[in-house]
């Protein structure tokens, strides 16, 4: 092999220890631990502890604090201390662990901290997605070739070692900077310097892999941003031998940590599991008939509560399916610049959907009054970046703008009425336009709406039929994507619905849904809408509905309001108006929780959509719809595992080891949070980009946390066999299950409703005690065949 092979391959081995990160425009969850996922879960936090510094469990104040909210069962954490080796007082236990971390007794200012001010510089600069008013010249060279032109000019960077003379290529530099090493110690240099900085590594680790618009203009590389930072080591004459010892193994703390976690998470999941046990025995002496009208929405955990309030106003029957509602495209809106991916990392995107103008005169309407709005939203970027601009600015405009910043501080949700009403007269874009569905085959279209319809279970179609999107409204808020669609890559996720819905509600594709045993009546008619999460507000896409289902549709909307009411009124624990207090949340530019995102997320329920109706789940579980009586081969439930549940799991570990440990996989208090070239934000005047979620995003109070730190209870209703010949096939999904990062229990229905945990290897344990007691023929654990 040669030596460039050898570089490259041990960047690249190197870097799988540092999770991906998007950008902060297109936030998109992910496991800051991904690289360790093959990894039992305690063997893992203990190595990511070792290289990237943070902690991987609750610490014991919070164990304490779930212990005194009875959020731990204590028969349950008995069994979990015993089983560990520990006979000792939960309260006397958890005062013995200790969860200090040995303090750097190295100097204030280090080599690499003025290593890292130099990089972190240049990053910021180079990787900018059009936020500086002064660009870095000479991008398109990409990140090493525009260093190797301009370095000589930035006074930080000493004139010596190889920045002197720079090689051509960024592998050149590098072979020479380690020339002075052994080849075997070449990927654990790389190691504990892509380590160093997780963040900007992580950020072009995802750019360089994902391509798009700004890597094609501005290309960096690993290889490249290494050689920099390797150069400017070179050029200070640092020591690169690697520190870090990688040896790293439980200790105590850590096994009296997974005790307290397994029993947090065995008392939330013997909750839930029995919910979902007691509900599919009632189910199966249900009489279903035709609903008022379906409903559609993301599996996110706050559809969870908006559901179950629609469901209590009337006949409602409402599912759970990913956000991008199968189709895994490219969404340009009309007049948008640029295009955005609106499906998860997990999917490839296929194809590259634009929005068409149908309706002239209202297309005329939309650009005059856009025009005007766009006008004075560049006067706030203006005056949010540019401080002296901003004196000058209200100095010239006097005493009106002076009373427009005042309302924005003192009376937001004023401020919000006087918005809706600008909006309500600018047409929105689904009101003159329609998605360009044309560019895709007449099977394509057919495969999109059969996967969903299939993967719901539908075997009946109401008059109407909703899919409804989610997104959020925030102000003054650089992470609001966090608070969109993360099934659409952080963005709303309306457009994905009007995909499928405009697909659904072609002649052609109905009547071939139909060949394929779809019994879609002829007074079925499809159609859009978008929840806003903040306010739990649904605004139906509703311009194609026709005339006679008037009454149906004008119901809904009355009913969505009611729902809406008593949604707001659950999350915000308000008596008084709650939609108004959403409103004003919205609306309040000095809000730093608009909205509490998924902050709660522990469980992932696989069922029809009707088993959780009559459940309260407290908006803690994602819910994907799905019928094993319509999936005989269990292909559907077999898509499910392999895609959402991967992402749930994704979204739950973020929320997890932000909670755990902020500092170093979250991102610190939005307060101090400075955006950086539309890309992040740091915490302060510069360093790494934070890769996680805010602490207001998490915590209530500085002392009091409202995310509880749990990994992921997933249950799934569908005969046992079929899981396992499912886990036996995908080898990946069965090892996060073997390595402890989230949990599954199958609530059969073949089987009385008997729920079985998941046992590790294939095998399976009854979860209910009274089974466990005297466990039956019909509910031997499953163990899939050689």
């Amino acid at each position: 092999m040669s030596t460039e092979s050898t570089i490259r391959d041990s960047i690249d081995d190197a870097a799988a220890t540092v999770g991906s990160v998007w950008p902060i425009h297109s936030f998109v969850t992910a496991n800051p631990l991904s690289g360790f996922e093959d990894q039992p879960f305690d063997e893992a936090v203990a190595q990511a502890t070792d290289i990237l510094g943070g902690r991987g469990y609750p610490s014991p104040e919070t164990f304490r604090q779930a212990l005194e909210r009875e959020q731990i069962d204590r028969e349950i954490l008995e069994a979990e201390l015993a089983e560990a080796g520990y006979e000792a007082d939960p309260e006397a236990l958890l005062d013995r662990m200790d969860t200090t971390v040995d303090a750097d007794e190295a100097a204030e200012d280090t080599v690499e901290d003025r290593v890292d001010h130099v990089l972190t510089k240049w990053l910021s600069a180079f990787l900018d997605e059009g936020r500086a008013h002064w660009a870095l010249p000479d991008r398109d060279l990409g990140f090493y070739g525009v260093f190797r032109n301009v370095a000589a000019y930035d006074t930080q960077i000493p004139d010596a070692g190889i920045v002197a003379d720079l090689p051509a290529t960024p592998v050149e530099a590098i072979e020479t900077v380690l020339d002075p090493y052994p080849e075997a110690q070449w990927e654990a240099i790389f190691e504990e310097q892509l380590s160093a900085l997780p963040g900007w590594t992580g950020f072009i680790k995802q750019r360089a892999e994902d391509g798009g618009e700004w890597q094609s203009r501005h290309p960096i590389t690993l290889a490249g941003y290494l050689a920099v930072r390797l150069s400017l080591f070179d050029a200070v004459d640092a020591d690169l031998s690697p520190a870090k010892s990688h040896t790293a193994e439980p200790n105590e703390t850590d096994e009296l940590s997974e005790a307290f976690l397994s029993a947090w998470e065995a008392t939330y999941r013997e909750e839930l599991v029995d919910a979902v046990s007691e509900a599919s025995e009632e189910r199966a002496d249900a009489d279903d008939g035709r609903p008022d009208a379906q409903l559609v929405f993301c599996i996110d955990t706050r559809s969870e509560v908006l559901r179950r309030h629609l469901e209590d106003t009337g006949d409602y029957e409402t599912h759970g399916y990913a956000g991008f509602f199968g189709v895994p495209m490219e969404y340009e809106g009309y007049n948008s610049e640029v295009s955005v991916e609106a499906c998860p990392p997990i999917a490839d995107t296929q194809h590259t959907i634009t929005e068409h103008p149908t309706d002239g005169e209202r297309q005329a309407e939309y650009d005059h009054l856009t025009g005007i709005r766009e006008a004075a939203a560049e006067i706030v970027e203006t005056i949010e970046s540019n401080a002296a601009t901003a004196y000058g600015f209200v100095e010239s405009a006097g005493s009106g703008y002076g009373l427009a910043l005042a309302g924005r501080t003192l009376v937001p949700g004023r401020v919000h009425d006087l918005f809706d009403s600008v909006d309500g007269r600018v047409p929105d874009e689904h009101e003159f336009c329609s998605p360009s569905v044309e560019t895709l085959t007449l099977e394509e279209k057919v495969g999109y709406a059969e996967t969903a319809f299939d993967l719901m279970g539908w075997d009946q179609f109401a008059r109407l039929a909703v899919f409804t999107g989610h997104a959020s409204e925030t102000a003054n808020n650089p992470y609001d994507s966090s608070l969109d669609c993360g099934a659409c890559a952080g963005n709303p996720g309306g457009p994905s619905a009007r995909v499928l819905a405009a697909i659904c509600n072609q002649d052609a594709v109905r009547e071939e849904l139909r060949e394929r045993g779809f019994d879609i009546p002829d007074d079925t008619v499809f159609l859009a809408g978008q929840h806003n999460t903040t306010t739990d507000e649904v605004d139906l896409y509703d311009s194609g509905v026709p005339e006679s289902h008037a009454e149906e549709l004008e119901t809904l909307r009355s009913d969505l309001k009611a729902a809406r009411e008593g949604a707001t009124a659950e999350r915000t624990r308000s008596v008084d108006d709650a939609v108004r207090e959403t409103e004003r949340k919205a609306a309040d530019w000095a809000e730093t929780r608009p909205e509490w995102g998924l902050a709660g997320n522990a469980g992932f329920v696989v069922g029809p959509g009707e088993l959780a109706a009559d459940l309260d789940l407290d908006g803690r579980a994602f819910l994907h719809s799905y019928d094993w009586t319509t999936d005989p081969d269990g292909d559907a439930l077999e898509a499910i595992m392999t895609a959402p549940m991967v992402v749930t799991q994704w979204i739950n570990c973020q929320y997890y080891f932000s909670t755990v440990d902020n500092a170093v996989y979250g991102s610190g208090s939005k307060i101090t949070h400075n955006p950086v070239g539309n890309v992040g934000v740091y915490q302060g005047n510069g360093g790494d980009l934070m890769t996680g979620l805010p602490l207001q995003s998490l915590k209530a109070a500085d002392d009091e946390p409202y995310h509880q730190p749990l990994r992921l209870s997933t249950v799934i209703h569908a005969p046992v066999d079929t899981v396992t010949d499912i886990l036996a096939d995908h080898e990946d999904v069965a090892g996060l299950l073997d390595n402890g990062w989230l949990s599954l229990t199958v609530v059969d229905p073949t089987q009385d409703h008997t729920a079985f945990h998941y046992a590790g290897e294939l095998s399976w344990s009854p979860a209910s005690k009274d089974v466990a007691a005297e466990p039956s023929a019909e509910a031997t654990p499953a163990v899939a065949d050689d």
